[in-house]
Parts: structure tokens; sequence; C-alpha cells
């Protein structure tokens, strides 16, 4: 990797993968009328925009070096059933680990946001699973492994890095949920490199907890 390109791919990831980490989203300026949760929307998508325009425009790359492939029957295959693991694996996180730990995520957050409109749950379902994956899985895991060399560290680096931006949202407790479904992210797309399916996967993964009747 030339110097240049190194420089560019080095400010590509501090945007990318430090920005999400900084809580930004929570302080934006008020808009009269707009609800801060859809000001906060606004922001997610626009980083997602600016992201895609840097591969684009600045590093003159195509989004196939962010792991955007052709859909296939394999990748809605893949994505549904890691999917569905990562479903199991936080149903048995909030069932089994969680009153064994005596830990619980804040209720009043949780009542707040599965009280918002159908609409806004799915565009927010929709928003995480396509700007997460392709900031933390797509650019993240192939920026960090050209500069290192070394896929297995940068799925093990932005795994670490998607776990701790969810701290600010919801707690402690979240890390446990954020990192396992992280982990059958990361995994997914270290295998596949296919970001469509890990868009997929973590669409069913957060649909089934933000978008299904609760009792």
């Amino acid at each position: 990797m030339t110097a240049p390109r190194r420089i560019i791919t080095l400010i590509g990831l501090a945007l990318f993968l430090v920005v999400p980490e900084l809580g930004l989203a929570k302080h934006l300026p008020t808009v009269a009328g707009v609800d801060p949760m859809y000001v906060q929307e606004w922001f997610w998508w626009a980083l997602l925009a600016v992201a895609l325009l840097y591969v684009l425009a600045v590093e003159r790359r195509s989004l196939t070096s962010i792991g955007f492939r052709r859909p296939s029957g394999k990748t809605f295959v893949f994505g549904v059933l890691f999917g569905v693991l990562g479903v199991a694996g936080i149903v048995a996180i909030y069932s089994l680990l969680f009153p064994a730990l005596h830990l619980q995520l804040p209720a009043q957050e949780m009542e707040k946001l599965l009280h918002t409109p159908f609409w806004y749950r799915f565009f927010l379902v929709t928003r995480a699973a396509t700007m997460e994956e392709t900031l933390f899985r797509g650019y993240g895991i192939e920026r960090t492994a050209e500069l290192t060399g070394s896929r297995w560290l940068a799925g093990a680096v932005t795994w670490v890095l998607f776990t701790l931006a969810h701290l600010s949202a919801w707690g402690w407790a979240q890390l446990i949920v954020a990192g396992y479904g992280g982990l059958v992210l990361t995994v997914l797309y270290l295998w596949r490199r296919d970001l469509v399916s890990n868009m997929i996967a973590h669409w069913v993964t957060d649909g089934a907890g933000f978008l299904l009747p609760h009792g």
C-alpha cells in the first residue's frame, strides 16, 4: 500500500470507526418541532452516505472493495440463518445469563423505544443493519485488514469497537448482547465477505427485538 493510500485509509477508519464511538448523535442541535430521535437517525444516514461517497470519490474504489456483492440465493440463506442464530443467542442471554448475573437493560429506555411508531422502528432497524454493517464489517474489516495484513485481527478490532459503540445508549449490560451479536456478524463476514448477507442477518436479529409484538 502506498503512503498516500495509507493516509486516506487511516482517515477513513478514523471517520467511520471512531465517530460512532463518540456519541455525537445525542448532542446534535435541536430542530423545532422534530423529535430528537428523528434527528439522530438523519445523522446516521448522513454518515452512511459520507462513507459510501468517501469510497467512491476519495478512495476512487468500487463498493465491492467493502463487501458489496450482487446478491445470490446464498446471500439470503446465510443472512437468515445467521440472523436466527443471533436471535437464539440473545434470547438465551436475556432469559438465562442476565438473571444469573442479576443484570437488566434500562427498562425506561426500552419501553420508550417500543412505544415509538412501528414505521420509526422499522427504519431504525433498517438503518442499523445498513449503516453498522457497512461501517464496521465492510469498511472497517476490509480497510483494517489492508493496513495490518490480517483479516482476523481486523475482525477482532472492529468487533470490539462495534461492541463499545453500544455502551452510551444502553449501558454495560448491553455490551454482552452487542458483543454476542457482533461476534456472529463478524464471523459471517469473515467467512462470506458478503455485506448484503450481513445486513440481512443484522436486520433479522434487530427486527425480532424491536418489530415483533411483545407480551
